[in-house]
């Protein structure tokens, strides 16, 4: 099982670069970012972890681009994988998101995977033009259409909420693994399992255990093969026995909070954190 980090990227503390250059010296796999474009002050959204117009962290209101931040990680690192966790896709135009996400996977090496949400900020998606009851949907063609961009030699996409003609876009990336962060459900792992990789779960989805399991049904069920990808929010201490549950359920990756703190606290909480986990810096080479 593989460990992350996540950083609330906001305009105070620790900025992107220096934060995934020492989680990747301590020994973790993965650096991950959130997304919102912008938090409307009027909104009939409930926060999922409030239950109404309360937000948990003001770091909502402050938070930096995740292209822009991984960017930043990717020009001080050279192992750690760059994701967002999650990133709404549905808020940006696809080819040009398609192209900053090629182009990323391709100046850093192959080392992009894309966390998606369906956005539980429906004031915020209806900014965007994006209906909330037609989130999924164009989640969907959003996937879709960046994936002919970066797959096919002349791509061209028509739906309901993007439509292009045959084009050439370049750099094409090998892959760019595609996650959902989206409570657990019969309806999320369906999706999941007819257009993604895999799962990152929500501070709500307590029985990793069961919903895993359903998950993998929902995967062979659609004709799957292999098997998904499911990310862990960790909301909890990390222990031996807890850790250990999650490797035994086939968790393919557990994701660690980031302190709101300084750059010289987080430096020295990583290594911490780290020898708790069991990891170290990577040996000399890797």
């Amino acid at each position: 099982m593989r460990h992350g980090i996540v950083l609330f990227t906001s305009d105070r503390g620790i900025t992107p670069g220096p934060a995934a250059q020492a989680a990747e010296q301590a020994g973790f796999d993965t650096f991950y970012v959130p997304e919102h474009t912008h938090i409307p002050i009027k909104r009939t959204a409930a926060h999922p972890g409030t239950g109404g117009a309360d937000l948990p962290d003001d770091r909502y209101l402050r938070t930096l681009d995740p292209w822009v931040s991984l960017s930043a990680a990717a020009a001080l690192t050279s192992r750690i994988r760059l994701a967002t966790a999650v990133a709404l896709p549905v808020e940006s135009d696809p080819i040009t998101l398609a192209k900053t996400i090629a182009s990323l996977d391709w100046l850093s090496g192959g080392r992009v995977v894309l966390g998606a949400g369906f956005g539980w900020n429906t004031d915020e998606l209806a900014d965007h033009h994006v209906p909330a009851h037609r989130r999924r949907a164009a989640l969907r063609e959003h996937l879709e259409a960046m994936r002919a961009l970066w797959t096919e030699e002349e791509a061209s996409y028509s739906g309901e909420f993007v439509h292009f003609g045959p084009s050439w876009a370049f750099p094409k990336p090998a892959r760019i693994p595609v996650l959902i962060g989206a409570g657990a459900g019969p309806k999320t792992f369906a999706w999941i399992a007819a257009h993604a990789d895999g799962w990152i779960t929500t501070p709500a989805d307590t029985d990793v255990a069961a919903n895993a399991e359903r998950l993998r049904a929902a995967w062979t069920g659609a004709g799957r093969t292999g098997a998904p990808e499911i990310h862990v929010l960790a909301t909890r201490k990390p222990t031996p026995d807890l850790l250990a549950e999650w490797a035994g359920c086939g968790v393919t990756e557990a994701i660690w909070g980031l302190p709101d703190k300084s750059a010289d606290e987080v430096r020295a909480f990583l290594p911490r954190h780290a020898e708790r986990l069991g990891i170290g810096p990577p040996a000399p080479g890797e």
